[in-house]
């Protein structure tokens, strides 16, 4: 007989999770607020134009990365065309500055800024070159991992460690210290909050050198689709615009749903792919919480909330260098936006990808790091709120303007989204978009996927996976199908799309 799996939430976490479930035998069924699949891994039409929420680069999407196997198992990575661009940032400042994917490019343009850097600047760059080497495995379950096979992962990182135990507690604060030169010590703390890890990008430079973190024509729909695809072929049921209010619990254990229409749905298990803090203190009203808990939601800092503009333009910008991440221009003075006062604003001009505009026009977005309870005062009152998003879409086109003269008169398209219309689509606690902040001693944590005292509830996606990222998607929903197998006494297998 069947075992039935209810999944909250319709995100890349819950369509894998769904997907390698379904793999195994069990009777699934994604339970979605939304109209779409994806969550987070979102684009939207706009007068003819894309605007793409979410996909900056995608890791594994050549068969040299481990997470490569995990995307052909759910059907993602097939068919797919890649682009590999020359520059993840670029910082435009008194000097221009790139963060080139290549590592001898990137070592030649720093010392060419500063040649009294050279020394650290190489070391660096041997740092990056090394991690080139290392691929770290994710397709087991470490809940599920024996003393062998922890001293077969020792082995796998001994050559490793000196280049670990180097950068691997330092942030990016502490990275740009050791510069002498001003313009590349600013360039990176201007690029990358200060308590971000350094190694995280590290291994983001490391992944594009090789050609294992490309960009996907197509954007981020390009991957909900699929994973979509691939769940409903394998027969999970998908429900959309279904809202969950409680976890329904009996004597400690989860045993199903109870949704906003006051219906109920019942499962042997019962797994949240949804927001972490929803999850913990509203839908199960904080009973099984521990400190550790309450203190990852108390003092652990998370990916800031964004205002995240979209302007349609009616040029290709063709003329223009394909930087994957956007580029920071700096201001003649400072402007304020969503309540703090900003010395320069990056935009993304997406002339790399033709199928998020009409042809010959262009896409183009902002991102501004704010804060969720700002917005959520503003919103009150609509008409401010409306007043204060069309002034940041204003300021958008003024920058693109000064760099691009007339570019303001060919804007046919403006969209704005605040912290707050991500909470709404999303449920993300304080419309972060990615989870936990990987700061140096968050990116080692490892968080478990149950709740203490709580039996047949499992987390997965970005709360459990510091870092978040279409990765922790991936991941997590491969180990809590495993997870499952084994509790189940069940052989834990996968299929490859026909």
């Amino acid at each position: 007989m069947e075992k039935e799996v209810l999944i909250i939430g319709g995100g890349v976490a819950g369509l894998c999770s769904g997907a390698y479930l379904r793999m195994n035998g069990y009777k699934t069924t994604i339970l979605e607020m939304g109209d779409k699949p994806g969550g987070l891994c979102m684009a939207w039409d706009r007068k003819g134009y894309t605007v793409d929420g979410c996909l900056h680069w995608f890791v594994g999407s050549t068969p040299q990365q481990s997470f490569y196997k995990l995307w052909e198992e759910l059907g993602v990575i097939q068919g797919k065309k890649f682009l590999y661009m020359d520059s993840l940032f670029r910082i435009e400042k008194d000097k221009t500055v790139d963060i080139f994917t290549n590592i001898d490019r990137l070592e030649e343009h720093m010392v060419s800024i500063s040649p009294e850097d050279v020394r650290f600047i190489k070391e660096f760059c041997r740092g990056l070159t090394d991690l080139i080497k290392l691929d770290m495995p994710v397709e087991n379950a470490p809940e599920l991992s024996s003393p062998l096979d922890g001293a077969k992962m020792m082995a796998t990182m001994l050559p490793f460690m000196k280049v670990l135990k180097r950068w691997g507690r330092m942030s990016i604060s502490d990275f740009a210290a050791n510069f002498k030169n001003t313009t590349l010590r600013n360039a990176w703390l201007t690029w990358l909050p200060p308590e971000f890890s350094l190694m995280a990008i590290m291994f983001t430079i490391a992944w594009m050198h090789k050609k294992a973190a490309g960009y996907i024509i197509g954007g981020s729909m390009e991957v909900s689709n699929s994973l979509e695809k691939r769940y409903l072929d394998l027969g999970g049921t998908l429900k959309y615009k279904t809202e969950v209010a409680k976890i329904i619990v009996e004597k400690d254990r989860a045993v199903g749903v109870r949704l906003v229409d006051g219906s109920e749905l019942r499962a042997d298990y019962v797994i949240s792919a949804a927001d972490g803090y929803t999850t913990v203190f509203d839908w199960l009203d904080g009973k099984y919480v521990d400190n550790k808990i309450r203190g990852y939601y108390d003092d652990l800092p998370i990916f800031k909330p964004l205002v995240y503009v979209g302007l349609g333009i009616n040029r290709d910008f063709s003329d223009y260098p394909q930087i994957i991440s956007g580029t920071y221009f700096s201001l003649p003075e400072p402007v304020e936006i969503s309540g703090k006062d900003r010395n320069g604003i990056a935009l993304r001009i997406h002339n790399f990808d033709s199928t998020l505009a009409p042809k010959g026009k262009t896409l183009v977005t902002m991102m501004v790091e704010s804060e969720y309870g700002y917005w959520a005062e503003i919103r009150k009152d609509l008409n401010t709120y409306r007043a204060k998003k069309e002034a940041i879409a204003q300021l958008a086109i003024k920058v693109l303007d000064m760099k691009f003269p007339g570019a303001a008169a060919q804007v046919e398209m403006t969209d704005v989204s605040t912290p707050v219309t991500f909470k709404r689509y999303t449920g993300n606690w304080q419309g972060s978009y990615e989870g936990w902040l990987p700061t140096p001693e968050v990116a080692m944590l490892r968080m478990s996927k149950t709740l203490p005292g709580l039996d047949s509830l499992y987390m997965v996606g970005q709360w459990v996976a510091p870092g978040g990222g279409l990765p922790s998607g991936a991941m997590t929903g491969r180990h809590i199908a495993q997870i499952l197998c084994h509790r189940d006494k069940r052989e834990f297998v996968t299929t490859k799309p026909a």
